[in-house]
């Protein structure tokens, strides 16, 4: 899979709520940085800590994702979204990393 069609898919998964899914798509030792606590927010590593940090996003079943902007050099993908939740919404940034042709690593990052 190339990184576009990754990428599409791991979208697709955080929209259709499917945990599992976006799970599958990344690799075992996988990488995320959340956004809080600020202003640094904490890491989690590895596939059981990632599924904990997710899961309550995939939960939230009025909320869905939109991409403003993405950009791929090599394994590096950069992307602009708004996260919409039906009450309000937030902008942000996930610098990802591709390795193997799956997610590495996840870093996400809100407008304050």
């Amino acid at each position: 899979m190339d990184t576009l069609a990754l990428v599409d898919a791991f979208n697709g998964a955080w929209n259709d709520h499917d945990l599992e899914a976006a799970l599958d798509l990344c690799t075992g030792d996988v990488v995320f940085e959340s956004t809080n606590p600020a202003p640094d927010g904490r890491r989690h590593e590895g596939r059981d800590e990632v599924r904990e940090a997710w899961r309550p996003v995939f939960e939230q079943l009025s909320g869905r994702f939109d991409t403003e902007e993405l950009t791929i050099a090599g394994d590096l993908v950069v992307q602009r979204w708004r996260y919409d939740w039906g009450t309000g919404h937030v902008r942000g940034v996930d610098v990802i990393r591709v390795r193997d042709g799956r997610i590495a690593e996840k870093l996400s990052y809100v407008k304050g």
